[in-house]
């Protein structure tokens, strides 16, 4: 198989991508759930994790369906590119954000408060420029701290794929220099854990594992025909991990763990009996976008209405608010994300491509 072998979709990382959306989840709820085995609440406690796969498969992703296209259509193709990226993380990311501000004022009007709402803040949250330096701790929807990274991200694409085609280099050097990108990385972050100080170094997080998921997409697309390939990145992954038990650095060997593991998924799709891939996992990875902006804000209003004790929620409560986000996340997926991104991805783009040609 040939890099230009054309790729619709990885069921697999979709369906992986949803398991991720959920562990985030029970990452924010963790401490709040009555009688949760110490052993199960430290691995939630890891929950924030998933964001550090999710930069990597959205470099993946990008790089395996726009980087030809950019290569190809040069600067002019690059509003095409920004437009459907905003179309894909906006509209519900407003959505919930308004949640979060309809939350807010509910609180002020019966003469409550929570810190998390920081209204002189708001315009940085609505335009997404939040995690870029500009703040010193999250506010309203915590969780999209990670789509402002993003669009730091999608914002430098374009630069990247004119910088640099990985088709051209040696395998060899696309492994030194994901090496290189990951001990940098962790040398920049000087911090015990990934999730440390994120609005300091959340946008950082995000550009190097993006960077780097785009180069585990010119492997894979180079060794997707190679027979031994997934045992050589599954004994990779079970190194990265046996160092991870063993004490080695969560900066550092993390990311390249999640970097191996998301290779390896991309060389084992479309085998036959793939839970990954199976009719409910994938549903759960398409909805997994809503999962994640809406659980947070969620999880507030719900212990509003229903929990007196924040420390010790019962694991009925506990099951209605996990019920409560997946109809959630079904509702919005179907009744606004994609809704939203067909408009916008339907409206006159003369305008756009205006900006990549040159015109005024």
């Amino acid at each position: 198989m040939t890099d230009r072998t054309p790729v619709h979709e990885l069921r697999a990382l979709t369906g992986v991508r949803g398991i991720a959306a959920w562990f985030v989840v029970f990452y924010h709820i963790r401490l709040s759930i009555a009688g949760l085995p110490s052993g199960v609440r430290d691995v939630f406690a890891k929950g924030y994790l998933a964001v550090d796969f999710f930069f990597l498969l959205s470099g993946f992703v990008i790089w395996l369906t726009w980087s030809d296209r950019i290569r190809t259509g040069g600067v002019a193709s690059i509003p095409r590119f920004l437009r459907k990226r905003i179309a894909r993380i906006w509209p519900l990311h407003l959505v919930t954000l308004g949640g979060a501000v309809g939350l807010a004022l509910l609180l002020r009007a019966t003469g409550r408060s929570d810190p998390q709402f920081v209204f002189p803040e708001l315009p940085l949250h609505i335009l997404l420029l939040q995690n870029w330096g500009f703040t010193h701790q999250l506010a309203w929807n915590d969780p999209a701290w990670s789509i402002s990274a993003e669009l730091g991200a999608y914002l430098l694409f374009p630069l990247l794929v004119m910088a640099v085609d990985w088709r051209r280099l040696p395998s060899w050097a696309l492994l030194a220099i994901a090496g290189g990108l990951l001990v940098g990385l962790h040398l920049a972050m000087d911090a015990t854990t990934l999730g440390a100080n994120i609005p300091r170094y959340g946008l950082l997080r995000c550009l190097v594992e993006f960077t780097t998921g785009s180069i585990v997409c010119a492997l894979w697309l180079r060794w997707r025909g190679v027979l031994r390939a997934p045992l050589w990145a599954a004994l990779a992954a079970m190194v990265a991990a046996g160092s991870w038990i063993a004490g080695a650095p969560e900066t550092l060997v993390v990311p390249a763990l999640f970097a191996v593991v998301l290779l390896l998924l991309a060389l084992t799709g479309g085998k036959p009996g793939n839970p990954f891939e199976l009719g409910p996992t994938h549903y759960l990875g398409e909805i997994s976008y809503a999962t994640y902006l809406s659980h947070f804000i969620l999880w507030k209003a719900f212990k509003l209405v229903f929990v007196s004790d924040a420390t010790a929620v019962s694991p009925m409560y506990v099951a209605l608010y996990l019920g409560l986000v997946l109809m959630a996340s079904i509702t919005l997926y179907h009744l606004i994300e994609r809704p939203a991104q067909r408009w916008l991805n339907r409206l006159p783009s003369r305008s756009w491509e205006g900006l990549g040609e040159g015109q005024p």
